[in-house]
């Protein structure tokens, strides 16, 4: 069935959701494979936040910043030195390119025939109806995944100037000669990193003690020090007081160690997070909780309305697109399954990376929430530095820490800063899985010279301190 112009009003379906992102499409995806009619609310662009404006565009640009680094590390590998001159707009020419062909197939997915799609703008008339386009549409059913935008945040003058967010940056083609980067997630380092290697000078500020500071601190100071090798300045423990801008410059005013400091550049890039997608849904009509701005759920992905679900950045559970995904499948499946036990979300297996370089990675607990939760750990860390294929390979900063709890050996968790971390973190997912343990670790054959061994090193430690085998 194409997508829908005229809406009926008498129209209903077994599932509709609203969003047709990554969360979406994957609970629209369960629900219909298991033989519900599904209808799709999506006013467009078509294609979900991860594809038009998140992980692919992010990691397409900053492959480009990877090879430019490498290029002025030529003469390091004994080669001639090339020019590796930066020119962004052609870097966003190749972003756009790949981002088409990624969103091209998205659509193809959601204009798929077992579907109905509406692209039109959706809100709750009631518990079980939606106005789409000026008709009302039923449902038995209700999944929302409308995502989020870019937070907005008061700062005393920040919103009288020019400012970019992590949605609008990607879109630059003139290569500022200065910026300054408000907060320092993930979101804020990568494309922090990103300009520094082009050449841009790049101020981030921070207001904990600690980039990335939901992580330990160690993963944090870890990385600070590799983007301040990489040219970067960053400045924590510093509150941002107001912006100003004159003549075009633009002027960050923060207190930082009791002194109040001036920071001017040619741009400002506001990555302070992002807000759930709700105005507009008219959810006070469909009787769904709303707490600090964001949709409450259970592990089932339930809303305060038994057949409303809410899935994705919306919910702002775990804002992480294969997480996501889960969430997706959960409500897909729990929406089209009534009367028997509903899945849930295990968090045990919570992961993220973060792709700078070196990128970080993290799977399960870390150490700030053991201690929160009074378990009994043991941990063992080991260097890149003293790891012979990451010196082959010129990567050397960063570290492994494995998490492990008394007096079984079973992986809690894992840290990985350092090169390749996002796929070396899986192997460390697996085991947990399995719930493994660190002597599972060194059981485990693992190929010389290769990044992977590493990992064997705090098993060791670990399995020596347990005094087990």
């Amino acid at each position: 069935m194409k997508s829908q112009g005229q809406i009926s009003t008498s129209k209903t379906h077994d599932v509709i959701v609203i969003g047709g992102g990554s969360a979406g499409y994957a609970a629209a995806r369960t629900a219909r494979d298991a033989g519900a009619d599904v209808a799709i609310v999506d006013q467009g662009p078509l294609g979900g936040l991860c594809i038009l404006r998140g992980c692919m565009p992010t990691k397409a640009i900053l492959r480009s910043a990877e090879v430019a680094a490498l290029f002025r590390r030529a003469k390091e590998f004994g080669l001639s030195p090339g020019s590796g001159k930066a020119d962004l707009s052609a870097i966003v020419d190749r972003k756009d390119r790949l981002i088409r062909e990624f969103a091209d197939y998205r659509i193809q997915q959601l204009r798929d025939p077992t579907f109905v799609l509406y692209e039109s703008p959706g809100k709750f008339c009631s518990p079980h109806e939606i106005d789409i386009g000026g008709s009302r549409v039923s449902a038995k059913t209700f999944i929302i995944a409308t995502g989020s935008s870019p937070s907005e945040v008061a700062i005393p003058g920040l919103s009288a100037v020019d400012f970019f967010t992590s949605d609008t940056i990607l879109d630059l083609r003139t290569q500022p000669d200065s910026l300054l980067v408000l907060g320092a997630g993930p979101v804020a380092l990568e494309l922090g990193q990103f300009f520094a290697r082009l050449g841009t000078k790049v101020t981030i500020f921070q207001r904990g003690r600690t980039i990335l500071s939901q992580m330990d601190e160690d993963v944090g100071l870890a990385l600070e020090v590799a983007l301040k090798e990489d040219g970067l300045e960053v400045v924590t423990e510093a509150q941002v007081l107001r912006v100003t801008c004159q003549e075009g410059r633009k002027s960050v005013w923060v207190r930082h160690h009791g002194q109040e400091r001036i920071f001017t550049a040619d741009a400002i890039l506001q990555a302070l997070g992002r807000r759930p997608n709700i105005s507009g849904l008219q959810l006070d009509a469909a009787g769904v909780d709303v707490m600090e701005g964001r949709i409450v759920v259970d592990e089932a992905m339930r809303t305060s309305q038994p057949h409303i679900f809410a899935v994705g950045d919306v919910n702002d559970v775990s804002p992480i697109v294969h997480l996501a995904v889960q969430q997706g499948e959960v409500a897909g499946y729990n929406a089209t399954h009534a009367g028997k036990p509903s899945k849930k979300i295990d968090h045990r297996l919570d992961a993220e990376v973060v792709f700078t370089e070196p990128q970080v990675a993290v799977v399960g607990l870390n150490e700030r929430i053991c201690r929160s939760k009074g378990l009994s750990y043991i941990t063992a860390s080991y260097p890149f530095a003293d790891h012979g294929k990451a010196l082959c390979l010129g990567s050397s900063q960063g570290f492994v820490k494995l998490l492990c709890a008394r007096p079984t050996g079973e992986l809690l968790g894992a840290q990985i800063v350092g090169p390749e971390a996002g796929e070396l973190i899986h192997e460390l997912i697996a085991v947990m899985y399995y719930h493994g343990t660190a002597a599972d670790l060194l059981r485990m054959p693992h190929y010389h010279p290769t990044l992977a061994e590493i990992v064997t090193y705090p098993a060791e430690s670990i399995v020596e301190q347990l005094g087990a085998w």
